[in-house]
């Protein structure tokens, strides 16, 4: 669906995915009590397990669509804090289809248009929005200090 998806091949061969992979696995094996793992969808449902929770941004406040997968350790499910999701904002792209505007292939950073593949455009996809950080930092550390 993504235009991410064609470069997977060369990410394999070039050893990236399993690199990342395995980044990812060093924080399921931490000896820790708490532990959370946010990731976008993707390939680790198969090369790890299935994520214990899916949320969006615009169950915290911020009207985006991004779905964003959470594994968890010795912590509860995220609560949502403030639906808004009649507020998420959509186009439909020149397939037809509906897509949320946080999927657009170019966005505008400081006032300047970003390609799909600029430095800017990954820092900016790859955000914690506010309402999912400050529900975490709220209901986390109210459960982790009991």
């Amino acid at each position: 669906m993504y235009q991410v998806a064609k470069h997977f091949a060369k990410k394999i061969a070039d050893g990236r995915q399993q690199r990342s992979i395995d980044f990812f696995k060093l924080f399921t094996e931490l000896d820790c009590p708490f532990v959370a793992i946010e990731n976008p969808i993707g390939i680790m449902s198969n090369h790890y397990r299935k994520p214990d929770q899916i949320i969006q941004p615009y169950q915290f406040g911020d009207p985006v669509k991004k779905s964003t997968c959470l594994w968890l350790k010795g912590l509860p499910k995220l609560e949502p804090t403030n639906n808004v999701e009649n507020d998420v904002v959509y186009y439909i792209d020149k397939k037809g289809g509906k897509q949320s505007d946080w999927n657009a292939r170019q966005i505008v950073v400081n006032g300047k248009k970003c390609g799909y593949n600029t430095a800017e455009f990954k820092k900016h996809r790859s955000k914690t929005f506010d309402g999912i950080a400050n529900a975490m930092a709220v209901q986390w550390s109210a459960y982790a200090c009991l």
